[in-house]
């Protein structure tokens, strides 16, 4: 069994960081770790506390999980402080991890600020240039890139800068009433547009930490950038058509929409 590890905050109630990690990579067939960046106080309707770990308790999970159960891809999420950075590179590069995605979370869905200004600055210059692929969202990419996108041309202009900057490959994500659910793929030598069907369904809560860690998973899997890609739109596409309806704000999805079998029934399923 291929191994990832997700290196992100905690939610509480289930339906982003590193819960949304391992229930989308249990579902993608891999063995999930964490290494906790933050304990988070937050539901559907927003973020009301952030608790940082420290920086050498962070590094201490990092040694565990390295020197005993090597992963195949890396997920990062959530990190809100320079520090925690600095610890999260150097250990990658001590162990020389593979196949990382970043996922640069700046935002909360609900909109609640996610990261100190300060990180953002060795965030772009020390973690990016170690990915395989960043999937900053449209908003992300707007700070990243320092432009305003309003169309696909935008996006690609975008994650041109980004990549000219960071040289990493970019994910620039649709949505956010720009470019529908379309996402595209800046890599040094090739440009793919990922056409995605928008579904109609209120609860997003956790979609951009449901598909980086996907796209982790089929990395660790093998499967190239482009097609870990496509397989992971479509698993959350399947996440989100699946209507789970939880919670007073944006809900979470059903990350197990495809694992349906005699352990998953409720009792009255099966008499």
């Amino acid at each position: 069994m291929k191994k990832v590890l997700t290196i992100a905050g905690s939610d509480c109630s289930g339906g982003a960081g590193i819960q949304a990690d391992m229930k989308t990579m249990m579902a993608n067939g891999v063995y999930a770790m964490s290494a906790i960046t933050a304990l988070t106080a937050q539901n559907t309707t927003g973020v009301s506390g952030i608790l940082e770990v420290t920086p050498e308790f962070l590094a201490q999970q990092l040694d565990s999980i390295f020197t005993d159960i090597y992963p195949d891809a890396v997920k990062i999420g959530m990190v809100s402080s320079a520090a925690l950075i600095e610890v999260i590179v150097d250990k990658l590069e001590e162990y020389k991890a593979k196949n990382i995605v970043v996922d640069p979370v700046m935002v909360a869905t609900s909109g609640a600020r996610l990261i100190n200004e300060d990180a953002i600055t060795v965030l772009k210059n020390r973690l990016f240039p170690l990915a395989a692929v960043i999937t900053p969202n449209i908003p992300e990419a707007e700070v990243l890139s320092d432009m305003k996108i309003q169309d696909i041309d935008d996006c690609k202009i975008a994650a041109a800068r980004i990549h000219e900057m960071y040289h990493c490959n970019v994910l620039c994500k649709g949505g956010h009433h720009i470019n529908d659910a379309n996402d595209l793929l800046y890599m040094e030598d090739d440009v793919v547009v990922f056409e995605g069907k928008r579904i109609n369904n209120p609860n997003t809560h956790g979609t951009g930490c449901t598909l980086s860690s996907a796209i982790a998973s089929n990395l660790a899997k093998g499967y190239p950038l482009p097609e870990a890609i496509h397989l992971a739109k479509d698993y959350i596409s399947g996440a989100l058509a699946a209507m789970l309806d939880l919670g007073k704000g944006s809900g979470p999805m059903d990350h197990g929409f495809a694992i349906k079998n005699k352990f998953t029934q409720c009792k009255e399923d099966v008499y």
